[in-house]
């Protein structure tokens, strides 16, 4: 009988908090596999409508059907709009944009992914798409402040190209050939021989002379 009231008396002190503890575990657990299974959910579909956004984009862009690309783009934000496929969405609807040229639509959805970047690569590949966008409005000061910012090592060489077109747009040719070297020398030999950057810089050195 001791032994049952002691029982009874832990149970009345301890019975509850852990009945209650337990129901919370649960609570949790159960919280936990919601919102896994919610993110799972909201991946697949993101993937499905991406893959739609990339089907109606590789087409010839004059046949590429604009209300379209922005009706699956909204639907994919709507969805996680911070998401990688998001954010590879709004690229492909910036180019959408440059080639119907509509420069200040490009130049938004590309400020909405460099402003929170899904990774490093989506980050670059914005900078980049926005610095051609900004050169291509005029505003060579403000693609050469963009490209300021830290480079991977495999973005180096597009990068000091980009730089290299900046500088040329604002008469600084002497540093506008140092970013075409420095690009030339970031990409192999034979890639170079085969780019831009030679005709770049042979134009540099016609001016110089």
């Amino acid at each position: 009988e001791e032994q049952i009231a002691q029982i009874k008396e832990w149970w009345q002190r301890n019975g509850k908090p852990l009945l209650a503890g337990g129901a919370l575990a649960i609570v949790l657990v159960f919280a936990w596999q919601g919102w896994q299974n919610h993110q799972s959910d909201q991946a697949q579909a993101a993937s499905v409508l991406y893959q739609q956004l990339l089907e109606t984009t590789l087409v010839p862009s004059d046949q590429v059907d604009a209300q379209q690309v922005a009706k699956l783009l909204a639907e994919l934000k709507k969805v996680n709009s911070n998401s990688a496929y998001a954010q590879y969405g709004r690229l492909l609807a910036a180019k959408v944009a440059v080639d119907n040229k509509q420069l200040d639509d490009a130049a938004l959805e590309l400020n909405e992914v460099l402003a929170k970047p899904a990774n490093d690569t989506l980050a670059e590949l914005a900078r980049q798409r926005l610095a051609r966008v900004l050169l291509a409005q005029g505003q060579a000061e403000q693609a050469l402040k963009l490209l300021d910012a830290k480079v991977q090592a495999a973005f180096i060489a597009t990068r000091e190209e980009l730089r290299g077109d900046a500088l040329v747009a604002l008469e600084r040719n002497t540093e506008a050939k140092a970013a075409y070297q420095k690009a030339q020398q970031a990409i192999s030999s034979e890639a170079a021989a085969g780019s831009s950057l030679i005709m770049k810089l042979d134009n540099l050195s016609e001016k110089d002379a």
